[in-house]
């Protein structure tokens, strides 16, 4: 346990200029006091530790000092070669520089974790893009990718609803969705952050000036917070729905999972093993499609007109697969 916590603070000292006391010790976790003993083994070891004394004052390592990983465990290792996603690294043009960082990583390890790089690609493989949908790199996501790692502002063209719009934009970072590129990018100085489709984009050219990056900008946390919100965004319509105990159990795999779960935490119990349940669905005829799986373990109360639709295909089913139904 100290040992790896010794390596780690080697490693932050090397990424790093300085760090304070409470800085390390916020880091890995322990006390002033005990980072005050974890330096002194350090120098013990030969490990070029120096401490600046004073209010501005901070721990360093001198002398350009450099360490091997020969402190990575196997389980490390593996997790490390794990780290990215192959296929996206490709559409963003950095495949070879994460080629050479995986060799130079390699070349670093101890011989006996020499195979962590094949052990890890033999057991593990990451396919992002959804079944069925043709995965196509957006041309244009290199030249995003470029900017969003020099914090360089672009001006950026991309079809909205028909038109050509044109907007300066701060760009953040890059998300791959099922397959499906977005470009999170702060709209001008000091505007707020938006979403855009990669492969809506129909130009970028830089403005040859830097941004400088809100730090308190969370990539994860504005997707899973924009994304939750678009999800609810587009359910714009609610059907009333009676379920048996297994439409109940399966209508969160047809439907979107956080509506449906909601929609059964409220539902009203009815006769028998059914229950009663509002849904909110993006539209009737989205509502239909998904539905439609359910079978006869989903009876539509509301609306009407949807109701009625599943009338008429419970009779042309019934045509086709009754005693003398034919094709």
């Amino acid at each position: 346990m100290r040992a790896s916590r010794l390596i780690k603070m080697v490693l932050l000292l090397q990424s790093r200029r300085a760090m304070t006391g409470a800085e390390l010790a916020a880091e890995l976790e322990v006390s002033e006091r005990t980072v005050t003993r974890d330096v002194l083994a350090l120098s013990e070891a030969g490990v070029p530790v120096y401490a600046d004394r004073g209010r501005s004052g901070g721990y360093r390592l001198v002398g350009g000092y450099r360490t091997r990983l020969t402190g990575i465990a196997r389980g490390e290792a593996e997790a490390l070669f794990l780290s990215g996603v192959p296929s996206a690294l490709r559409d963003m043009g950095l495949a070879d520089a994460a080629s050479a960082a995986r060799l130079k990583v390699s070349a670093a390890l101890l011989p006996e974790l020499s195979d962590a790089q094949h052990s890890a690609a033999q057991r593990f493989h990451l396919d992002a893009p959804g079944w069925w949908q043709p995965s196509e790199t957006p041309a244009l996501l290199p030249a995003l990718a470029d900017a969003v790692w020099a914090d360089r502002r672009v001006t950026m063209r991309y079809r909205r609803q028909g038109a050509e719009v044109e907007r300066e934009l701060e760009p953040y970072g890059l998300v791959l969705k099922a397959g499906v590129w977005y470009l999170a990018a702060r709209v001008g100085p000091g505007g707020d952050h938006r979403v855009y489709r990669v492969d809506r984009v129909t130009g970028v050219e830089e403005t040859g000036e830097r941004f400088v990056r809100d730090e308190d900008f969370d990539l994860s946390g504005f997707w899973a917070e924009r994304s939750a919100a678009f999800a609810r965004s587009i359910l714009r319509e609610e059907v009333v729905l009676r379920l048996s105990e297994a439409g109940a159990r399966r209508l969160r795999h047809v439907t979107d999972r956080a509506a449906a779960d909601e929609a059964l935490a409220k539902a009203e119990p009815g006769a028998g093993a059914w229950a009663t349940v509002v849904l909110p669905v993006e539209s009737l005829d989205v509502a239909f499609t998904q539905l439609l799986a359910l079978g006869p373990e989903c009876e539509v109360l509301e609306p009407p007109a949807l109701r009625a639709r599943f009338g008429e295909a419970a009779r042309r089913m019934a045509a086709v697969y009754g005693p003398d139904g034919q094709r």
